[in-house]
């Protein structure tokens, strides 16, 4: 059996002062469902604890949760409940990611930018792809969605001049 935290048992009331979105979210949310979102945290209460780590200042950045937060903020409420995990700017970027995939959808221009800050961070392609649920394409779509050449500076491109000629020109 797995040895899984069961951090959703450490949920702690935060200043909703103290906490502040991350700048890298690619996930959207329409109208009617921010709408419907507002609607059950009206009939339901807050379920669902915002999850952060804490910063170095003691606040709270935002991995999974924003448009509850946004929701919190609109209704004045004074705190809110969230679970605070210990991860480096990597781990955040793919723990944002797959929270949000598990159940949403993505911008692609904001996906690339996350796959070449990755790549920026160290990560190969098959880190990447393993983290935020991808195959090996979808890292290649999204690095040539962005244009940045550093995003391929590892990759292994095939001499598709050399095949044309060993296919048409044998040598012998």
């Amino acid at each position: 059996m797995a040895n899984i935290k069961l951090k959703a048992m450490d949920v702690v009331l935060a200043d909703i002062n103290d906490v502040y979105a991350n700048d890298y979210n690619p996930n959207i949310m329409a109208k009617p469902e921010k709408e419907l979102l507002k609607t059950s945290i009206l009939n339901n209460g807050f379920c669902f604890p915002i999850v952060v780590i804490q910063d170095e200042d003691n606040k709270y950045c935002l991995i999974d949760g924003f448009h509850r937060f946004l929701i919190a903020k609109e209704l004045k409420m004074p705190q809110i409940p969230v679970v605070i995990l210990d991860h480096d700017i990597s781990k955040r970027i793919s723990a944002t990611v797959q929270f949000n995939r598990a159940r949403g959808t993505h911008q692609s221009l904001s996906m690339s930018k996350l796959v070449v800050q990755l790549i920026q961070n160290g990560k190969n392609d098959d880190e990447i792809a393993q983290e935020l649920g991808m195959d090996k394409d979808e890292v290649l779509r999204l690095k040539q969605v962005s244009g940045l050449k550093a995003a391929f500076k590892d990759q292994e491109f095939s001499k598709s001049w050399e095949e044309f000629d060993n296919k048409w020109f044998p040598r012998k």
